[in-house]
C-alpha cells in the first residue's frame, strides 16, 4: 500500500490507489501491510473522527482476507473477546477499530483486559502539513472545483488541523464558491475561514523598550 484511499466520506471510494499516505498515517498502514509480522492475530486502530480508520479497515480485509470489527467502542466486551479468539483459532488477522479518545481505552472484563494488553496499537494522527494539503486539493477535485496553490498554503497556515475542521472547511468553500459564483480565491478563503472562526487572531508584538 503506497497510497491508500482518502480518509473522507466523499466519496468513500475503497481503493489502496486512492489513499494517500503521510507521516499522519504512515506507521498504521506499514504495520497493515504485514500482519503476518503481528506478535497476536489482532491489532487495536484508533484515530479521530473523518480520519479513515473505517475505510482503512475495509481496505486492509480485502487484502488480507482478514476480519474487522468496527465502532467496537459500542460493542459488549464479550463480543470483543470471542471475536479475538476465533481470529486466533482460524489464523486470521482481526482489526478492531475504535474512535480515538483522550484516555487509552481499557477492557473491564478481565479475560478480555488481558488479551488486549498483547495486542498491537496503531494511531492515525490529525492531518500533517502534507496530508492536510493533498486533502483539500483532492477534495476539491472530486468536486469540480479548482483551487490554486497560493490559496491552498494560505489554508493550510491558518485553518483548524483536523479532519472534521478540514470537512467543514471544504464544505464552506464550496458552498460560499456556489453562492458567489466566484472562483475560490485567497479573499474567499479568508472570507470562508473567519466564518468558521478559524483565523487565529493577531497578536501584538512585545514592545521590548518596555519594562
Amino acid at each position: 500500500m503506497t497510497q491508500m484511499a482518502l480518509p473522507f466520506d466523499w466519496p468513500a471510494a475503497e481503493s489502496a490507489d486512492n489513499f494517500i499516505v503521510t507521516a499522519a498515517n504512515r506507521a498504521a498502514v506499514e504495520h497493515l501491510e504485514s500482519p503476518g509480522r503481528w506478535p497476536v492475530k489482532a491489532t487495536l486502530l484508533t484515530g479521530p473522527r473523518k480520519s479513515g480508520r473505517s475505510l482503512l479497515a475495509r481496505i486492509f480485509a480485502a487484502q488480507s482476507n482478514g476480519l474487522i470489527i468496527d465502532d467496537a467502542e459500542l460493542l459488549p466486551e464479550p463480543d470483543i473477546f470471542h471475536r479475538w479468539n476465533l481470529a486466533q483459532e482460524e489464523n486470521r488477522p482481526l482489526l478492531i477499530v475504535m474512535l480515538e479518545r483522550t484516555t487509552p481505552w481499557r477492557a473491564r472484563l478481565p479475560d478480555l483486559a488481558s488479551r488486549m494488553a498483547v495486542t498491537p496499537v496503531i494511531h492515525i494522527d490529525e492531518p500533517d502539513d502534507m496530508l492536510f494539503g493533498l486533502l483539500i486539493e483532492k477534495l476539491m477535485a472530486q468536486r469540480g472545483l479548482a483551487i490554486a496553490p497560493e490559496v491552498v498554503s494560505y489554508l493550510r497556515a491558518r485553518a483548524e488541523r483536523s479532519y472534521v475542521a478540514l470537512n467543514r472547511l471544504v464544505d464552506a468553500l464550496d458552498a460560499t464558491a456556489l453562492s458567489r459564483r466566484r472562483a475560490i480565491t485567497t479573499r474567499l478563503a479568508k472570507d470562508v475561514l473567519e466564518s468558521l472562526g478559524m483565523t487565529p487572531v493577531d497578536r501584538p508584538l512585545p514592545n521590548l523598550l518596555d519594562g
